[in-house]
């Protein structure tokens, strides 16, 4: 029944006919007299209110040829549903975000959602952190649920992906301490792309502020930032992260998405001595991710030609910079200055 009614809800238009209606609540074997009894359900809750010009069928009980939908009284029965299950569920799930988003998104969570609040009800939140395999088994008997079944985007809609004490399944990240600088109040992380960056400016790292220099590997520092706490458990300290990478679509779509994961500034420094030189040409097969751009160029405005530049297949790569250029830059520039930091 919620399964038809998510279907009418996202029914293109107004309009419905007996035909296509009896298409949505088809069942083997039903009979006339089944359907109609759920049509004539359906018209006493006034979601389908019968098109009289339309006539009716000759049989009984008599339904109408067609159809008007009345969408928001099936808003308003998947709110009552929200508030029922609100009611059931153990008390840490929470339904809210559910107001905001369709029904058919609940429909296809709540065998889950069943499934987790069994868990709570049985052994309450978890008090031991463990890898996500782990975690989606003990849930819902699926140790891939939670990586790679939509799992993890599921417990932060209801609120309990913090409460679940899940380790991230992702590569170790690639770091390297400067041991001068890991008990400080206020600690700065480099991440930078490219391994030639990387180890350009490694021997350089104890001559900085910077508590630690990250490989970012390309785009596997978006799940391995995950990482961090665990790698760096140093949780009294306030972390700023800056991200140097290349300066085409690939780079900027990398820093977008770790920025998404938690705050990541682009190392200013670096990307200036970039677009300093003569760009390279050739990368013109890159997704184009514009709000990537955007995002980057109001974080960094020196930056507002990228577009241009990126759109005339023009590029930098970080190896653009020289070992010696990269190492002045990081051991001079005050970062403990860039955006009002220190």
């Amino acid at each position: 029944m919620e399964d038809q009614l998510n279907r009418l809800a996202r029914w293109s238009k107004v309009m419905i006919s007996l035909e296509e209606l009896s298409a949505i609540f088809y069942k083997k074997d039903q009979t006339y007299e089944e359907l109609a009894a759920r049509i004539l359900e359906l018209e006493n809750e006034q979601i389908l209110q019968p098109v009289k010009a339309a006539g009716q069928t000759m049989r009984t009980p008599s339904i109408a040829h067609r159809y008007r939908i009345d969408k928001s009284k099936i808003q308003d029965d998947f709110y009552g549903q929200l508030h029922r299950y609100n009611e059931q569920f153990h008390p840490a799930i929470r339904l809210d975000r559910y107001y905001s988003l369709t029904a058919d998104i609940f429909s296809g969570d709540l065998p889950f959602i069943k499934q987790i609040h069994t868990y709570l009800t049985n052994y309450g939140l978890p008090k031991d952190a463990v890898p996500a395999p782990e975690r989606s088994v003990e849930l819902v008997g699926d140790e891939k649920w939670i990586d790679e079944s939509g799992g993890r985007a599921l417990l932060e809609r209801i609120a309990l992906w913090d409460l679940m004490k899940i380790i991230p399944v992702s590569d170790p990240l690639m770091m390297a301490f400067n041991v001068q600088s890991v008990h400080n109040p206020g600690q700065f992380h480099l991440i930078v792309e490219n391994k030639t960056t990387y180890q350009a400016l490694l021997p350089v790292l104890p001559e900085t502020v910077f508590s630690t220099l990250i490989y970012g590997c390309g785009n596997k520092i978006v799940k391995s930032i995950e990482q961090f706490d665990w790698q760096y458990p140093i949780g009294t300290a306030n972390h700023t992260f800056y991200y140097f990478g290349d300066v085409d679509r690939s780079g900027l779509t990398i820093w977008h998405l770790l920025n998404g994961k938690r705050t990541v500034l682009p190392a200013i420094p670096f990307y200036e001595a970039c677009l300093c030189k003569e760009p390279f040409q050739g990368e013109t097969n890159q997704r184009r991710d514009i709000e990537a751009v955007q995002r980057f160029v109001a974080a960094m405005p020196s930056a507002k030609s990228i577009q241009t530049l990126l759109d005339g297949g023009f590029y930098y790569p970080q190896e653009i910079v020289k070992s010696a250029e990269l190492g002045k830059i990081w051991r001079d520039w005050s970062w403990n200055l860039i955006n009002g930091k220190g």
